[in-house]
Order: C-alpha cells, then structure tokens, then sequence
C-alpha cells in the first residue's frame, strides 16, 4: 500500500511523515508491515486512509496535472476532498480522523456492531428488510450504487436483516471486516463529541466545491460544513446521489485518488457513460495521464 511510486515515492513518504508526527506513531510501517487487525482498528485505517489520498494528490499536483472542478469523497474520504480543497488543512484533519475513529470505537462495544453489503436487491426492499427487524439498531447506510448497498447496527439486528433480505431476492448478503457499524444511529453520540472537536477547527471555505455525503450537495458556510461533517458520522451515504450531482454539475471524468478503485468501480455502475479513473501507484498514474490526454 502506497510503496509503488518510483521518483515520486518522496513526496508519499513526506506524506505519511506528517501524518506520523501528528499522530505519534510512525504510520507508514503499519500499512506495509504490521497485521492487518491494526490497520483495520478504525483510528488507525481513517489517517491511513486519508494520508494516502492526499499523498496521491500531492503527487498529482507536482506534475501539474489537471485540478479538478467539483470533489467529493466516500465517508471518511470526505475528509481527504476537503483536505485537497484547501478548506481543512492536512495535519488537522489527520489529528481530526484519528479522534474521530476513537470516537466512533467507543461508541459501540467491540464485537456488538457490524455492517454487511446487501447486493442484487433495490434500495426500497433493503430498507424494507432492515424495517422487518423488530430489536436493536439496523439500518441502510451506505447507497453505494444501483444493487449494493450497505447496512449497519447491532451485529444481530445486521444478522437478521441479511437473513431478511435474501428472503425479498438479494444475491448476496456479505459481512464487511470492519470494526464498527459507520453511519448509523449507534454513532449519534461520537457525532455529537466529533462536532464539539469540529467546533475547534480553523477551517475555510473549500476554493473548489465539494459536494457533501449526507445531502449530496455543496455546502453555502463553514458552519454548515462543520454540521454536514457531525450528520455523515450518524446519517447514510448517499454516494448515488453524489455522483449525479457530480455529473449534474458539467463534469464527465472522475478521478479517484488513493489505494485500491471501489468508487471507480461504483461510477460505472451509477452511470457508465462518465469516464472513471483510478489511481493508486505509478503505473495506474501513467494509465491516467494517457486516457486523460487522450480525452482533452
């Protein structure tokens, strides 16, 4: 994870050595050679998260590509959209991320939540599915493309609603490895202690849109980022609807900055008549750069 970058590997590592300082561990070691149950501790995966994807911005802007007109990003890449934007600086979002995972860690006991990927079923019957179970909190979170959609709560409330929506014709019902159930009402109270961090963040307004998670739309004041940031910590994803609003806004080519291409793959699903590119190391940067040529 983020060691493929030849020449530009410095300007990744310097990355990564900012996120370290702020956080008082060294991060890069932990993505390439500790066990995988570490970086899957949420407080640790959302700085990774987010320092990979500014890394590969940075490396983006030293070649002098491009920017872009409109960003947004996927849960916790909103953070990383505001990051790139210049409405969050860097290492108050990595500090902001790290406590917003321990909030979010806390806020549940370990092992009482989960979340699972519902495929091959319409919004309206996952919902549905989730309304069908009578105790503890499940409920869809995360609206992630036409047939894929992602629930979250008590792990035997998510249990019970996979069960149910088998029964109304999904294909799939898959368990997510993650260690708490994101974007649901048992995140209320972490909502309510990250806003109180939010409350003590210098930010601006961002110098290109961002179109936010909770209501796919762009923010008109600083405050009303800070309480859009609060809401996604409780409240689906509405990733469909962003990226319509994305395309609504003129723009036809996405550009996916950090490790791996989900929401590449999501884009093409949500509409395939955008073009969608993902890049997470130098060759997938070279790939890019190619097809982004090609197209201007």
């Amino acid at each position: 994870m983020m060691s493929g970058w030849g020449e530009h590997q410095h300007i990744v590592d310097e990355c990564f050595n900012e996120a370290s300082e702020v956080l008082g561990y060294d991060l890069k070691s932990i993505i390439n050679a500790d066990p995988a149950e570490k970086l899957n501790q949420t407080e640790v995966t959302q700085p990774a998260m987010l320092a990979s994807a500014v890394a590969t911005y940075r490396v983006w802007q030293h070649l002098g590509l491009v920017d872009a007109s409109i960003y947004s990003g996927h849960s916790l890449g909103e953070y990383a959209a505001l990051v790139c934007a210049d409405s969050i600086p860097f290492t108050d979002a990595i500090a902001l991320v790290a406590q917003r995972g321990k909030l979010m860690q806390s806020a549940v006991a370990e092992g009482e939540g989960a979340m699972a990927a519902i495929i091959g079923l319409d919004d309206e019957n996952v919902i549905k599915a989730c309304a069908m179970v009578t105790e503890g909190v499940v409920s869809a979170v995360n609206f992630n493309a036409p047939g894929q959609v992602v629930i979250a709560g008590h792990r035997t409330s998510v249990e019970q609603a996979m069960q149910n929506a088998k029964q109304l014709g999904a294909k799939r019902a898959l368990p997510l490895p993650v260690s708490v159930p994101s974007h649901c009402a048992l995140m209320e109270s972490a909502a309510e202690s990250l806003y109180q961090q939010l409350l003590d963040i210098n930010l601006q307004m961002p110098r290109v849109p961002v179109i936010h998670n909770q209501n796919a739309s762009i923010a008109g004041s600083v405050d009303e980022i800070k309480s859009l940031l609060k809401l996604q910590l409780s409240q689906p994803v509405l990733w469909v609807d962003c990226v319509a609003a994305i395309k609504a806004s003129g723009v036809q080519t996405l550009v996916e900055l950090g490790p791996g291409k989900v929401l590449t793959g999501l884009t093409r699903r949500i509409d395939n008549s955008m073009n969608a590119h993902a890049i997470y190391d130098l060759e997938s940067l070279e790939k890019a750069q190619h097809s982004l040529l090609e197209i201007e």
